[in-house]
Order: C-alpha cells, then structure tokens, then sequence
C-alpha cells in the first residue's frame, strides 16, 4: 500500500532509532560517571538500597574518625601522666634519702623539700595545662560528678566508667551486710604474768620480729612494745576488757593476719613453737543488687553500666544512696548514636589535692607548710612515703584504665569498623557502579543498532519516492 502523508515505515524506523539513541545514551552515561545507577530512573528499588548503604558508609567513616581522635585523646593524657609518674618517683626517692638522717644534715633536708615542693608544682601544672583541642585532661573536668554521698560511711568514691543510657542520672546504693574485720589475738593478763622472760615471734602482713619480755612484764609495756614496730609487722596492741593484752592487725580483710609463736619457754598460754594465728575478713556488700568485691571495707564494681569503687567506714552495717548526676568524657564509637555504640569513661583529676587518700593524706600535704613535709620539727617519713606510694598507684591505675581503653577498646572498635566499612562499600559497589566489561559490549551492539537505524530510516524515507513514478513523473 502506497501513502505519502503517513510514512509507517518511516515512523517506525525514527522510533527504533530514538530508542537505540536513548540506550546508547545511558551506555555512555555509565561509562563516563562509572555509575549502574545515577538517576532514580535507572534502577529505583538499586537506588533505595544504595542510598542506605552510602548513609551507612558515611556513619562508619565518621565512627573511624571519632575513634582515631580519641586514640589521640588517650595518648595526650598517657603521655602527661607517664610525666607525673616519674616526677612521683623522684619524689618517693627523696623521701627515702631524707629519712637517711644520721648521714644528712638539716640543709640537705631542706633541699630535698624544695625538690620536693617543685615536683609537686610540676603536678599541678600537668594536671591544669594538658589539653587537646582547647580541652583540659587532667584537671577533674572529665570526672563524674555526684550527689548525696554520705561521707561519713562512704569515702574514697572514684567512679571509672558508667552508662546513663536515656537516664540523665544513675543511681547507686551501697549496702554492707557485714564488715569487714581485723585479724585478731587475744590474751588474757593472767596466762601473761609470770617469774619468767619470753621471746615471741610476731608476724604481720608488713613484716616479721622478734621480741622479748622481761619477768614480770606488765601489759601496758607489752602493748608498747608492739606498737614501737607497729610500722614493720602491720600488727598493734591494746589492752581488753580482761587487762589483757590484744593483737590486732592495722588493716582490714582476709589478707590481713597476725601470728604470734613462742621461740623460749615463758608465758604460760602457749609453749614452745606454738603458733597462734588470726586473719581477718572482708566485708560483704551488694552495690545496686549485685555483690560487690571486697578487700577489706575497699569495694569494687565493674558492670557494663557501671565500674566504681570506694571504701566504707569500718563497722558500719547499713546502706545508703547517692548518685551520678553527669560528667565523665562520652565517646561516640559506632556508626548509630545509641547507649549500645558510645563509652563514658572518666579521666579524673591528678591535681596535688587529688593524689591520695582520706585515710592516709594527699600529696599537697607534702609540701613545705603541710603537716607530712621533710621540714616539719618530727617529720613522719613513713606516712609521707605511704602517701607518695598511693598516688604512683593512682596514676598507674589511671594509665592502666586508659591503655586497656584503647587496646581493648578503641583499636578492637578500628578494626571491626574497618571490615564493615569493607564489606558495605562492597555491597553498594555491586548495585550502584557499572559493569565496565559488561557496558562496553553494550556500548558496541548500541551503536550498532544505531547505525542501522539511521540507515534504515534512510530507506524508509526514500520509498515515498517511488510514488512519483504512478503519476508518471
């Protein structure tokens, strides 16, 4: 059938052309952008998938960075309190060398304060001046902080870690079922009065010594000799209701003992190599429910919500409540932003003030002016070193919380965020990037079909002509 007004085979032709032109098109779109998927048209249901994907990858880079920057984080403070540690043990060194009076002269001593007193400014200064981007480390601002603590029974709180979740504070209670008790002996006056002189072994948790009683001995000059060498046996005397003598260890828990054993014939209550022994007990106590581990009236917890520990007043049998009201350094390390993939951890302060204890003093009461300083008129170089031996252990307590953080923590969260970063990128690349071998083959058959297209309309056109030859032209 002839028609010059609708050419059928024409039209035909130009729609498979413009078809093979729009294909060829996208071929060449993917090729130049290396995109499957570069519009919503090509691939809706591709494109949903993808999108989240890529929301999920740029999550994951993100939680690589906030781990990498609290790596750093961590290194600036370890490494301000690698420097605090040393200046501790160079201040441990001159207590001891101070203590040497018979070879020192009072100038010597002197000097060794000012040492002394420098360190301890060095302290303060780390503690005031460590920071990283603008934000202070070691100055307690990074410390929880509490209310309602009762500190007459509850003293010594530091509180490591905990998890507020949705909660805008945690609260804590402490109960004590039982104390904690000192070993103890005990020795009634009459088994201890007789006409002859005794030698006993006396053992503690500090030491061992021996000493000797005269015929006779009364029990205020027993006690007396026991507590002249309190400080290397751990162990003290005092009288008892039965004017008697008492033996009691200076601390408390199940690692505190105390052992007396007859080395010569004497007191009647024991004989020759006996032994008598006594250890102490830890108390027992329940920290929001869940027993709590006890040395002595220390107690410790470590939860996934919490991680705390504090010392309660010996004898004291009850329970009380306090709580954590904010604070501590929150960081985030997932890629959602939920309890499950952040940690709060605290970095509390090592100002002077700080390093120590209630129970045996703070380094700021080594100093010229405080009442544990070289230069005092009866300078006590035992409780001063006790006191500098508790901060190195503070410290290396806090170095050893902040290197487990970033070893069990932090590097651990790296790698896994490493492999799923991995293996989502994988995911996203096989939907969304283009098959490169595939779309030049496609690239080939396009073209081709677009050169056959243009010469087919050709044709197409040309066969109106033939129409012509009907009116004789």
């Amino acid at each position: 059938m002839a028609r010059i007004n609708t050419n059928v085979s024409a039209l035909t032709a130009q729609r498979n052309l413009n078809s093979a032109y729009k294909k060829l098109n996208t071929t060449m779109e993917h090729l130049s952008t290396g995109l499957r998927i570069s519009r919503g048209a090509d691939d809706p249901a591709g494109l949903i998938v993808s999108e989240r994907l890529r929301a999920e990858i740029s999550a994951v880079k993100q939680a690589v960075s906030n781990t990498e920057r609290a790596k750093l984080i961590v290194a600036t403070a370890e490494g301000a309190l690698d420097e605090v540690s040393s200046l501790l043990k160079d201040i441990q060194a001159k207590i001891v060398e101070a203590a040497n009076e018979g070879a020192f002269s009072a100038e010597e001593i002197a000097a060794n304060q000012l040492q002394i007193d420098s360190a301890i400014d060095s302290i303060t200064r780390i503690a005031n001046t460590t920071t990283f981007a603008g934000r202070k480390l070691l100055d307690g601002s990074l410390a929880y902080t509490t209310s309602n603590v009762d500190l007459s029974h509850i003293r010594g709180l530091h509180i490591n870690a905990t998890q507020f979740g949705t909660r805008a504070a945690m609260a804590v209670n402490v109960a004590v079922q039982s104390a904690a008790q000192q070993a103890r002996l005990e020795f009634p006056y009459a088994a201890l009065s007789n006409s002859r002189e005794v030698s006993i072994e006396l053992r503690g948790t500090r030491g061992v010594t021996t000493l000797t009683f005269a015929s006779n001995a009364t029990a205020s000059q027993i006690i007396e000799a026991v507590n002249a060498v309190a400080d290397a046996t751990g162990v003290e005397a005092t009288s008892h209701v039965t004017s008697g003598v008492a033996l009691y260890s200076r601390d408390y828990g199940s690692a505190e003992y105390v052992k007396v054993r007859v080395l010569s014939e004497g007191q009647e209550f024991m004989r020759v190599n006996d032994l008598r022994e006594d250890k102490g007990t830890d108390a027992k106590a329940t920290i929001n429910g869940s027993a709590a581990r006890a040395q002595g009236n220390h107690l410790t917890m470590k939860t996934s919500s919490i991680d705390l520990e504090l010392n309660v007043a010996a004898g004291w049998v009850s329970s009380s409540s306090f709580s954590i009201t904010g604070g501590g350094a929150l960081f985030q390390v997932g890629p959602q932003v939920n309890s499950n993939l952040q940690v709060n951890m605290a970095i509390n302060s090592v100002h002077a003030s700080e390093l120590g204890d209630s129970e045996i003093g703070y380094l700021a009461q080594v100093k010229t002016g405080g009442e544990f300083a070289l230069t005092e008129e009866e300078p006590n170089y035992t409780r001063a070193s006790d006191i500098i031996s508790k901060a190195i252990d503070q410290i290396s307590m806090l170095r050893g919380r902040l290197g487990s953080f970033e070893r069990n923590t932090l590097d651990t969260n790296l790698n896994q965020l490493g492999i799923t970063s991995e293996n989502l990128q994988s995911a996203e690349s096989s939907i969304r990037d283009a098959d490169f071998a595939s779309e030049t083959s496609r690239l080939a058959r396009d073209q081709i079909l677009v050169n056959a297209g243009t010469t087919v309309l050709t044709l197409a056109n040309q066969t109106t002509q033939s129409v012509l030859r009907l009116l004789g032209g």
